[in-house]
């Protein structure tokens, strides 16, 4: 039988490399115990057992839960601040003055009043649930004073119509407290009692349905009965609070009393003693406080006066009325057994904030130093050897005029006579004697020879009317397409004198920008930081690690505030909530604030860039005019001119410096005194070097089409705005690309050529881009908005919780 015999296509494998190969063991002994880096730098990860797993995560659930009860327990109790929470009616037909009624009963606890204008306030002390209660109110259509009281509220309280839940100016003060941050809030309906037994059910069905919208999974709370009262009591006292990421990380304390001091040198300003309670963090002396409103200032000294609404206070049982107990316990009466008040820490002048908000800027930074006597005597010398020219200049022209006539051709002729010669494009031949000088008239003799041999034919062909009439049609035919940033070429001035801050880009993407080049003027004013990320995280995990020296969170304090204007304490005294926060480092100080706003729906004017527009900034409120462009991730971003309803775009302007997170509100100030919201958003980043490039569009139509060449007109009017723009590159709205071979005769038509061919409907585009900057138009007043209407508010908002 015959062996069998692989054929050619049998299969060949590889031969074991065996001679080449190197064990585990082999590698182990030549490495002599070394590791390698990766090995080194990976974090060992300790495999814990089933047992040990489901301790952990019980040990982790535990902690959680203990720091909730221990927040719920410091709020309200008799170490913390009072439980501080805003009475906001959201409809005309709710009574506020029967809702403090019900919540100010005397079986409760003890009632301390606080009347100061329109704003009442009252201070409920309750032994019996252990905890206390500072109420305050405001009306919707006082905007200012409901935003700026949320962001220290740590509960508000919504009072409901039991039939419609709220009415316009309750629907819009809803919109500006979502985009500014909802702290912990509870609703309540007023009202329900009052109606028929059997509509009852049913407005309460239709309310529930309303409410969906705005707070889903929320339950509603009645208001009629004291039993009911004492049930939302319990309620608020027990709720899971919320954080505003904010004030978490900034002392802030509303003002329960305030006095001025007038100095001696001046009575319009002194210093205002500011008394309340430290919430947030612990508050140092020697930071700087920002009266919300009012500007940044100083602090002289803390002291420490006894608590005027303790939890347990001292009976005063009077010899008349003893049930009148209680109510006797005022803190005129505190104040008066307690003269001298503990003087809790004194300024410290080293150790102060500074109050600089801005860069003073050397004029004389950057500029050229005077020359040394050698490089004088250097430029003495080429000076010497450089040839004198012969040049036809007109009577009376001296030597330094005559450096800057120009030939022809529109170049200096500060060049060699023997290198004039070799030139055949310009040749001048001067036949003058001495003794014409004194003519009246000079005689030129001079041969030009143009570019193209048909450019004197091609002048002579062009209809100027009918030019004329075909601009008109295109312009209005321009006007109908609405192209995003076209403009028209203007024909009184030379387009590269209107566009000469201009520069053409072969890709907006990836061409390279010098963020530091052509900076204006302003940018001599502001800070910038190095690394604005690594600052802010450097800040943020000092305040949780670091112990501040000062006044404790609950500690009821008098803040000695210098230099404070008059018009601060009068602005208290008319009933104005005083409300205090304190600064970071540097956040005093100027910088470029960028931050991504949405427009809000309710708006549908058009709002244009730099218009000056009102900014709630976290804790800030000021006025400034904005520039609107892109949110992108690229180092570029377009302009653009009015603020859309589609997209979210980026808002820089000129500001105090602020960290994120903070929520950002834009207002804007109508002819009748009353501000509309037109954007919400948040702050994105504190950076000058963000780059915002205006585009400008310049159109062209293809007057004659070749192969891939074309006669292009109406981008230019003159033969100089052609050559200058040449080394831009074109395109077509139909994504052709070419570039400007030479221009045709002196009515701006210009031979193009292109990637392909052109079609007769196709528009030729130049895109010019520049950057621009804000302008310096910060202004922290910001006047009293007047109250709003229930007919000039809209109702469709978007909702956006800043936690």
């Amino acid at each position: 039988m015959a062996a069998h015999r692989s054929g050619p296509l049998k299969q060949q494998n590889k031969a074991h490399k065996g001679g080449r190969h190197r064990g585990r063991g082999s590698a182990q002994r030549d490495g002599k115990g070394r590791l390698a880096l990766k090995t080194l730098s990976k974090k060992v990860r300790k495999e814990l057992s089933r047992v040990d797993q489901r301790h952990r995560a019980s040990q982790l659930r535990k902690q959680k839960k203990e720091a909730v009860l221990a927040e719920k327990r410091q709020l309200g109790c008799k170490d913390g601040p009072p439980h501080q929470v805003l009475v906001v009616p959201l409809h005309d037909r709710i009574s506020l003055p029967e809702a403090f009624r019900l919540l100010q009963d005397k079986d409760t606890g003890t009632v301390h009043l606080n009347e100061w204008g329109s704003t009442h306030s009252f201070m409920l002390l309750c032994p019996r649930l252990k905890h206390r209660w500072f109420f305050t109110s405001a009306r919707p259509g006082d905007l200012h004073t409901v935003l700026d009281m949320a962001k220290v509220a740590d509960t508000i309280l919504f009072l409901l119509d039991p039939l419609e839940g709220w009415d316009s100016t309750g629907d819009y003060c809803l919109s500006c407290l979502f985009a500014q941050g909802l702290p912990t809030y509870t609703l309540a309906v007023q009202g329900v009692s009052g109606l028929p037994p059997r509509k009852q059910i049913d407005a309460r069905r239709k309310l529930t349905k309303t409410v969906e919208k705005r707070f889903p999974d929320d339950k509603l709370l009645l208001l009629d009965t004291q039993q009911e009262a004492d049930m939302l009591l319990r309620q608020l006292a027990n709720q899971k609070q919320r954080h505003l990421a904010f004030r978490d990380r900034r002392a802030y304390l509303f003002a329960h009393a305030a006095d001025f001091v007038p100095s001696e040198e001046n009575n319009l300003v002194g210093t205002l003693k500011i008394s309340g309670y430290v919430r947030g963090q612990a508050l140092n002396v020697n930071s700087l406080l920002h009266i919300i409103g009012q500007g940044d200032f100083q602090m002289k000294q803390i002291d420490a006066p006894m608590d005027p609404f303790p939890l347990n206070p001292r009976m005063m049982k009077s010899q008349k009325d003893p049930s009148m107990a209680m109510e006797i316990c005022t803190p005129d009466a505190i104040a008066d057994m307690e003269e001298d008040p503990k003087v809790l820490m004194k300024a410290d002048s080293d150790k102060q904030e500074s109050l600089q908000t801005e860069v003073i800027p050397d004029p004389m930074e950057g500029e050229q130093t005077w020359p040394t006597e050698e490089e004088l005597s250097e430029a003495n010398d080429f000076l010497k050897k450089s040839p004198r020219l012969v040049k036809k200049v007109p009577k009376g022209t001296s030597s330094y005029q005559a450096e800057w006539i120009l030939d022809e051709d529109g170049e200096s002729s500060g060049e060699d006579e023997s290198d004039d010669m070799e030139h055949e494009d310009f040749i001048e031949e001067e036949s003058q004697d001495e003794g014409s000088e004194k003519e009246e008239e000079e005689e030129y003799e001079t041969m030009t020879v143009g570019e193209s041999v048909r450019d004197d034919l091609y002048d002579e062909n062009v209809d100027d009317e009918a030019e004329e009439k075909m601009l008109e049609k295109y312009k209005q035919e321009r006007l109908q397409e609405m192209f995003p940033d076209e403009v028209d070429t203007p024909r009184d001035v030379a387009a590269r004198i209107r566009f000469q801050k201009y520069r053409g880009l072969k890709s907006f993407r990836t061409s390279p920008w010098d963020p530091k080049e052509n900076l204006p003027q302003d940018y001599a004013r502001i800070f910038q930081f190095q690394n604005f990320t690594n600052t802010r995280k450097r800040i943020f995990k000092e305040i949780e690690e670091k112990e501040v020296e000062g006044a404790e969170v609950g500690w009821y304090v008098t803040l000695h505030v210098s230099k404070v204007p008059v018009s601060v304490y009068e602005y208290f005294k008319r009933g104005a909530p005083l409300i205090a926060f304190s600064l970071l480092p540097h956040e005093q100080k100027m910088s470029v604030l960028n931050m991504v706003v949405s427009r809000h729906s309710g708006h549908t004017e058009p709002v244009k860039a730099k218009e000056e527009l009102i900014f709630h900034c976290g804790f800030r409120r000021f006025r400034a005019s904005p520039l609107f462009s892109q949110h992108t991730a690229a180092d570029k971003h377009k302009f653009q001119r009015f603020l859309t309803a589609d997209v979210a775009l980026v808002v820089t302007v000129y500001g105090p410096i602020t960290f994120p997170p903070a929520s950002v509100l834009l207002f804007k100030q109508n002819s009748n005194g009353m501000h509309s919201l037109i954007a919400t958003g948040y702050l994105l980043s504190v950076d000058p070097d963000r780059m915002v490039i205006k585009r400008v569009v310049l159109s062209g139509h293809p007057f004659k089409i070749f192969t891939k060449m074309a006669v292009v007109r109406y981008m230019f009017f003159s033969r100089e705005d052609v050559l200058w723009f040449k080394p831009v590159e074109l395109r077509t709205k139909w994504g052709r690309r070419g570039h400007i071979k030479e221009p045709l005769g002196t009515h701006g038509h210009m031979k193009c050529s292109f990637d392909g061919k052109l079609k007769s409907q196709d528009t030729v585009l130049m895109n010019l881009y520049k950057r621009v900057f804000p302008k310096w138009t910060y202004d922290p007043y910001v006047p009293e908005p007047v109250p709003w209407l229930k007919k000039e508010i809209s109702l469709a908002v978007p909702e956006m919780d800043m936690e």
